[in-house]
């Protein structure tokens, strides 16, 4: 119990102090100061245990712990780091979903293609598949989750055409290749795995390791959620 308690001294030590010198010298009086005449020789004494009231701790036990200290608390702001949909009371099924599939497609376990047909805020019936993993790293989604603004393919994305000025662009993203020239139809290969994912709905299947979700949401015309789980080379 007192090795415990020491412990636990020691660890608020290394997290109240930002050098060892810092430490050393809150264990160093005025008095220290008025007859040693000296800064050095107060810091050397504390360190042996001549002076000083509070725990004697060696440089090098300081930085351990002081490191240790660091470790821990930037893998508990790693593992707190909040969910754009965390806390959101959310609306419909289409945010459900997305909050499901936030955490895996953020870490990398999971690369979903979104598929969204729609109108524009002009009117204008647009359609695409969208790369959820890669719209989460450079766009910040707290206002979909929120219901502050609706997510809608961009020319930017995996997929987009807008069926009234007849507008068609693909892009490649980190995590998929567009296949667009191919008697299958679209296809998506992912550039971990160099799986095919179809998004052709009359396909039996949409490939390995993948699943085709479609969803009936009042808020769009269509949306359809293709699942690809990446396995990782081991």
């Amino acid at each position: 119990m007192a090795d415990e308690e020491a412990t636990a001294g020691s660890d608020n030590i290394v997290t109240e102090f930002n050098t060892y010198e810092d430490f050393l010298d809150s264990q160093i009086t005025s008095l220290d100061l008025y007859y040693l005449e000296d800064e050095e020789l107060a810091r050397q004494l504390v360190e042996l245990g001549y002076r000083g009231s509070g725990e004697v701790l060696k440089r090098e036990e300081f930085e351990a712990r002081k490191a240790a200290a660091e470790a821990s608390r930037l893998s508990k702001r790693s593992q707190q780091k909040t969910l754009a949909s965390s806390g959101k009371e959310l609306r419909n099924i289409f945010l459900k979903a997305l909050a499901q599939r936030e955490e895996a497609n953020r870490s990398g376990k999971m690369t979903t293609i979104i598929f969204i047909r729609d109108k524009n805020s002009r009117g204008q019936e647009i359609s695409g598949y969208i790369d959820y993993a890669h719209r989460l790293k450079t766009e910040d989604f707290e206002p979909y989750f929120s219901g502050r603004k609706r997510l809608l393919p961009r020319p930017s994305d995996l997929s987009f055409y807008n069926w009234e000025t007849q507008t068609s662009t693909s892009n490649p993203t980190p995590n998929y290749q567009v296949i667009a020239e191919n008697a299958s139809g679209l296809l998506f290969k992912n550039k971990r795995d160099r799986k095919i994912l179809n998004v052709d709905p009359k396909a039996p299947t949409p490939g390995d390791n993948s699943t085709r979700t479609v969803l009936e949401c009042p808020q769009y015309t269509q949306v359809v959620i293709y699942d690809h789980i990446t396995r990782r080379k081991t």
